[in-house]
């Protein structure tokens, strides 16, 4: 189940789309509904759902429901709550790398199911960012013990 996730789009000077195609971010401006996957600090992939143009959401943590042994094995026998709490994790648990790049996300090896019930979620600012940084475009289910980090509040000026 998704428990955080962070918006980007081609105007936000912390996308990767701002500054236009290049190789590596190609998979942003083909067609939505395709994943885009990069590796950050040459070492963790990361997965990210293409929306429109341009535009994408990073996976950033979710509760782990399914395959959690699999997922154990993987991330070297970590508990249940270090499975995917994380980009890095949650690609190396669900064993993503560039291999799934611009693959659809409505066939194998992806299957996404529609929610169960409605969540409460609250947003607040990405992390990790040095440009774009207030943007509150991070969104988590409130409450969850499966997040990469705490929600911040929002500062103000």
């Amino acid at each position: 189940m998704l428990v955080e996730v962070e918006a980007y789009e081609p105007s936000d000077p912390a996308s990767h789309s701002f500054r236009g195609p290049t190789p590596r971010n190609a998979a942003m401006f083909g067609p939505p509904g395709h994943a885009y996957v990069y590796k950050i600090y040459g070492i963790h992939w990361c997965l990210n759902f293409v929306c429109q143009t341009g535009s994408a959401v990073l996976i950033r943590a979710l509760e782990p429901t399914e395959g959690i042994d699999r997922m154990a094995n993987r991330r070297g026998g970590l508990g249940i709550r270090q499975l995917c709490s994380g980009p890095g994790k949650l690609c190396q648990a669900l064993d993503v790398s560039i291999a799934q790049n611009g693959l659809p996300l409505d066939a194998p090896p992806f299957q996404l199911l529609a929610r169960d019930a409605e969540h409460d979620i609250a947003t607040g600012p990405r992390i990790g960012l040095t440009k774009g940084v207030e943007t509150p475009w991070r969104f988590v289910r409130n409450g969850s013990r499966f997040l990469s980090k705490p929600l911040r509040p929002i500062t103000t000026g």
